[in-house]
C-alpha cells in the first residue's frame, strides 16, 4: 500500500504536530472565538517556534478561561502576576498585557464591527479561502497583501503582536489561505470544507 503524502513541515514522529497538520491546520474557522484564540496564540509564537506553542495549547486554554475575551478583558494586575507564575504558558508580561488590550479590541469589534470577528477577519479575503499551488512548503509566502491589509487594521484598532507575518501564518492556519502542499490529501481536503 502506497503511503499518502503530506505537507514536509508535518513530520511522522511527532504525533501531536502531525495531528495539528492532519486535523486542525487549514481547515476554514468561522467560529469568532476559536478566530480569538489563534490569533492571540499565533501572537505568543513570535520569536519562538509553533511546536512550542502547540505543546503548550491546552495550558494556554486553561491559563486564559478558554479564551473568553470578556473575563480576559477584566483581568486584574493580580491575575497578570498568577498568569507569569504559570511554567504552563510562556510568561511574557508583555504578550499577557497584550492579550488583554486585545480581548478588549476583540469586543470592540464584536460591538462596534460588522456583526462578528469572524465577519471582520474573512473580509480580508472575500469571504473565501485564497488557495495557493504550493509544492514545497519552504515555497510559500510569509506574508501577502491580505495579511498586510489585515495586520495594518487591526494595529489600528489597538491589537498588538499582529504583524503581517504573524497574521500570514494565523491566515495559514485558520483556513483563509491554504497552503497545504497540493501532494498532501489535505490540500483538496480543506477546500471542501470552507463555507
Amino acid at each position: 500500500m502506497a503511503k499518502k503524502l503530506h505537507c514536509l513541515w508535518a513530520p511522522e514522529d511527532d504525533p501531536l504536530y502531525r495531528q495539528y497538520h492532519d486535523e486542525d491546520w487549514g481547515v476554514p474557522e468561522y467560529d469568532d472565538r476559536a478566530l480569538f484564540e489563534k490569533l492571540i496564540l499565533d501572537g505568543f509564537q513570535a520569536g519562538l517556534s509553533w511546536r512550542t506553542i502547540l505543546y503548550k495549547r491546552d495550558n494556554f486554554r486553561k491559563a486564559f478561561d478558554g479564551f473568553n475575551a470578556e473575563k480576559i478583558a477584566r483581568y486584574t494586575p493580580k491575575k497578570v502576576d498568577r498568569l507569569m507564575g504559570d511554567a504552563g504558558i510562556i510568561r511574557s508580561k508583555t504578550k499577557i498585557n497584550a492579550t488583554i488590550g486585545n480581548a478588549k479590541v476583540y469586543l470592540d469589534i464584536m460591538e462596534n464591527g460588522k456583526g462578528s470577528f469572524s465577519d471582520f477577519l474573512w473580509d480580508f479575503t472575500d469571504g473565501a479561502p485564497i488557495v495557493n499551488k504550493i509544492k514545497n512548503y519552504k515555497d510559500h509566502l510569509v506574508k501577502s497583501p491580505e495579511s498586510e491589509a489585515m495586520s495594518k487594521e487591526l494595529k489600528k484598532r489597538g491589537f498588538k503582536f499582529c504583524g503581517p507575518v504573524i497574521v500570514y501564518a494565523f491566515m495559514q492556519a485558520v483556513g483563509m489561505v491554504n497552503d497545504h502542499e497540493i501532494a498532501c490529501p489535505r490540500h483538496k481536503a480543506v477546500q471542501k470544507l470552507a463555507r
